[in-house]
């Protein structure tokens, strides 16, 4: 796996702002009526896990920080290192390493992650 650069992760970053933003704009908007029925997605539960043969984790996030913004309150583990995740504004999640295939809930992307990475180790994402 490439060393993660600086430039890369905003470009990445960048694209999937862009791509995100051109999505938004093609969909329709929402009637009023399916607006006043939607809620707020509940904040996701505690989970520690052995899948395939790693062990991930995840967790309400203690404390506040730059990532902890991101992840909608919530931090990510593989094996001990933190998977950078972020929640959508939809209420999806996605992870650092599959940006662009969005789940339903943290540990879906705990695994999702565990998927791409085919047995990899994962390298800590660098902080700003």
């Amino acid at each position: 796996m490439p060393d993660i650069t600086r430039r890369r992760a905003l470009t990445t970053a960048a694209a999937a702002a862009t791509a995100s933003a051109a999505v938004a704009l093609a969909a329709p908007a929402a009637s009023a009526a399916s607006a006043a029925v939607r809620h707020e997605p509940t904040a996701p539960g505690s989970f520690d896990e052995v899948y395939q043969g790693r062990r991930i984790q995840g967790r309400p996030a203690a404390g506040g920080g730059h990532h902890h913004e991101h992840g909608g309150g919530y931090e990510v583990f593989i094996d001990g290192v933190r998977l950078h995740v972020m929640r959508n504004a939809d209420g999806s999640w996605i992870s650092v390493v599959s940006h662009y295939d969005p789940v339903p809930t943290p540990l879906a992307a705990a695994r999702a992650a565990v998927d791409e990475l085919q047995g990899a180790p994962l390298l800590p994402f660098p902080a700003n």
